[in-house]
């Protein structure tokens, strides 16, 4: 065991100096280090324009988690995608299966690699979100929880793109696959739960009961003096059923993000972070429309035109609806492992049949 851990951390190690060792890396690190601190800065000066009360949530911190994913799953892709089959191309794959590393050791060491490089992003954000931390008042949870998911999500597009490169014979080709399934994870399911919830349409009947104003008006309360009601006023329309393909969404790795993450709800049972917001969308997206609304002028006459029912707070629907967070993960971690599963039985040697066009040595 140890010997196969060895073998593994060699894979990593060498894989890293390969890739890290560049100039372009260092200037890329740097160039995410300053847009994040740019991002950072105007986010301060705008939250400070709505009061000091708007620092006290963690609309900072959120926002930074986010760009650091979308930075991550947008060069990540680059890094891991050409893992194996670059090599390959390149004749240096067969250097390392002659030895006596297996091939689980070189997909893994180079799946740890591919993620350890995508955490340098993550790295390079850390003085900005500790400092998130500091100014926005995060609670422990929701930085603990936000952070371990998103390192996984790292981990996923990491393994997809070096499962993808030991699939596929060309580099160029496993790494625009691996944009694409991004795409579709993270774009793609938006698209289809929109088009899926205006395809799922259903009928709302609403009832209007008008108010008879034709008659004296009293000065003070501006309400008829004697209440007559009209005759009701049916109408009904079309209502997309989003309630029916919100699982859609518990794919896409940013509502995962922010459905995991616990949020903070202000004195209203609003949400005051961007995890809050985006996860109170999709608690929302599971409640069906009513089938028959009802407006009572006339009721809402008689109590002085005070609203006689009583909604919801945002608080109340998410605490009332279901997560889907880790429904997302699962999803996430079986993609990953079935790709590095096909990369491992790809490299396995003796092979009994290579694709077309690809090489031995």
């Amino acid at each position: 065991m140890n010997r196969w851990i060895i073998g593994l951390g060699t894979i990593a190690s060498l894989e890293l100096r390969q890739r890290v060792r560049s100039v372009a890396w260092i200037v890329l690190l740097s160039v995410v280090f300053v847009v994040v601190g740019v991002v950072t800065l105007l986010l301060w000066l705008a939250l400070t324009q709505f009061g000091a009360g708007s620092l006290d949530n963690a609309a900072i911190y959120s926002s930074i988690i986010f760009f650091v994913l979308l930075v991550g799953t947008l060069v990540t892709p680059a890094v891991s995608g050409g893992a194996i089959n670059a090599e390959r191309d390149a004749g240096t794959l067969a250097t390392t299966q002659v030895t006596l590393v297996s091939a689980g050791q070189i997909v893994l060491g180079k799946f740890l690699a591919a993620w350890t490089i995508a955490l340098t992003f993550l790295a390079a954000s850390l003085p900005f979100i500790v400092l998130a931390v500091v100014l926005g008042g995060v609670p422990f949870l929701t930085m603990l929880t936000s952070l371990g998911v998103l390192v996984l999500e790292l981990g996923v597009v990491a393994a997809v793109g070096v499962g993808l490169s030991g699939l596929q014979t060309r580099a160029l080709f496993s790494v625009v696959t691996t944009y694409l399934v991004v795409a579709a994870l993270s774009i793609g399911t938006l698209i289809a739960f929109g088009l899926g919830g205006l395809v799922n349409q259903t009928e709302v009947r609403n009832v209007y009961i008008g108010l008879d104003y034709s008659g004296e008006i009293d000065p003070e309360t501006g309400i008829p003096e004697e209440i007559r009601c009209l005759e009701p006023e049916v109408t009904t329309y079309q209502s997309p059923r989003f309630d029916r393909v919100w699982w859609l969404l518990a794919a896409n790795p940013y509502i995962v993000l922010a459905d995991a993450s616990p949020t903070t709800f202000d004195s209203n049972g609003n949400p005051e972070d961007l995890f809050g917001g985006i996860g109170l969308g999709i608690r929302q997206a599971q409640i069906a429309p009513d089938a028959e609304t009802v407006y009572d002028e006339c009721e809402s006459a008689r109590n002085g035109f005070q609203d006689p029912y009583d909604y919801p707070t945002p608080e109340e629907i998410y605490a009332s609806t279901v997560p889907s967070w880790f429904v997302g993960l699962l999803i996430h971690a079986g993609l990953a492992a079935l790709a590095l599963w096909g990369a491992v039985a790809r490299t396995r040697t003796p092979s009994r049949r290579l694709p077309k066009g690809a090489r031995v040595a």
